[in-house]
């Protein structure tokens, strides 16, 4: 029974993880929302400065903000009849983790090509000789 409870446990651990990043690049999929965080990276914003630069209606961006917070990505704070939102850093350390460990891996496999390369020019420059 333990045992099962265990793997219960990191069964779950590892559908979240996928849920959460399946739902970080979903979101990021879209270039309007990727521009609406880049923007929140520079800190706290109301949702007319947020709209301000993109060519949509006002409901139709509040679409994406809602999109956004559903994820989890931002959230808002109320000042009197405005919402001023900002972002969720946090909920981005899965998908930078999944990348990092990705970076990681292409770099080890290019470092062990290029040993590779540089071997094999080593023996092939000394069987001319």
């Amino acid at each position: 029974m333990h045992s099962s409870f265990f793997c219960y446990i990191v069964n779950h651990m590892v559908n979240y993880y996928k849920d959460n990043l399946d739902q970080v690049f979903s979101v990021l999929s879209d270039p309007t929302r990727r521009a609406i965080i880049q923007e929140l990276s520079r800190g706290e914003k109301t949702v007319k400065k947020l709209a301000e630069p993109f060519d949509m209606s006002l409901p139709a961006f509040s679409k994406h903000m809602k999109v956004l917070e559903t994820a989890g990505l931002v959230s808002y704070r109320k000042v009197g009849r405005y919402k001023h939102y900002y972002l969720h850093q946090e909920q981005f350390n899965d998908a930078t983790k999944w990348l990092n460990e990705l970076q990681s891996f292409w770099e080890n496999q290019l470092t062990g090509l290029e040993k590779y390369l540089l071997n094999n020019e080593d023996d092939e420059g000394g069987n001319e000789k």
